[in-house]
């Protein structure tokens, strides 16, 4: 929830749609990534933040990433693309990526809810997932897995590694995937295009985001493409070289630039 390093207060950037479905709130879009692999990005108010819907072009099954505070939007996509949902992955437990959880269990009661560990008790926890403090007293149904730090998942047709990178929410996550190319990498409130997540909450800490940001994504290939939960996309290479929070600090951007 709320992001360092982006033109909102309170979200990032408007990015300009490629190709969208105009939702009453919400816009969606199909971002470009592989041949076999489709990206749709839900972005929603009020916070600007990106729900991602996962799926393989030959696959009914998808994966949802952070069910934003417009969950019909979601629903709309899912069903228009025929897909069928096998799980919500959740990378943090703040309100703005948690609030579509009821709703999708509502239309898919089937559903798991996966989350890091230790985020997982504010799903049910107004003032540990922030809604409290704008008045909603948010409530997510509980998780039914929680994650740790490399653990597989195996869903959708994907391998996905979970990394934790705790500091702007202690639990937080970040799920890569290992059997693309280039690797994805959703990236909830981590790290943004030249941008970081919030550090001033009751459990985040810089120090601890960009250690985690160093070791936990500057160490990708240049060409992994970041999902953020706030703005437009960007890739490892990018930020190593050109992030104004969190500097590589083994200069692994100036060899790369060196090189080309």
């Amino acid at each position: 929830m709320l992001a360092e390093g982006v033109s909102s207060a309170i979200g990032a950037a408007s990015p300009q749609p490629l190709s969208f479905v105009q939702f009453p709130m919400a816009f969606s879009e199909l971002l470009p990534t592989h041949p076999d692999v489709v990206v749709a990005r839900i972005e929603s108010a009020p916070f600007g933040e990106n729900t991602y819907v996962l799926s393989r072009r030959d696959r009914s099954e998808c994966l949802i990433v952070d069910p934003g505070f417009e969950p019909e939007a979601v629903i709309n996509w899912i069903e228009e693309h025929r897909l069928d949902p096998v799980a919500i992955l959740l990378t943090h437990g703040h309100s703005d990526h948690i609030a579509g959880n009821a709703a999708l269990r509502e239309r898919w009661p089937k559903v798991p809810i996966l989350i890091g560990r230790d985020d997982a008790s504010k799903l049910t926890d107004p003032a540990g997932n922030l809604s409290g403090a704008f008045g909603m007293a948010l409530r997510s149904p509980p998780a039914d897995r929680l994650l740790v730090d490399g653990e597989a998942i195996a869903m959708a047709g994907f391998a996905i590694t979970v990394i934790t990178i705790p500091g702007h929410s202690c639990g937080h996550v970040v799920f890569r995937t290992d059997d693309t190319r280039p690797a994805l990498v959703f990236g909830g409130d981590v790290l943004f295009l030249e941008g970081i997540g919030r550090t001033d909450f009751p459990d985040g800490d810089f120090a601890t985001l960009a250690a985690g940001i160093r070791g936990g994504l500057y160490t990708l290939p240049d060409d992994t493409v970041v999902f953020p939960g706030h703005g437009d996309t960007t890739t490892v290479g990018h930020e190593r070289r050109h992030n104004p929070f969190v500097a590589d600090l083994l200069g692994r951007g100036d060899a790369a630039d060196a090189n080309r």
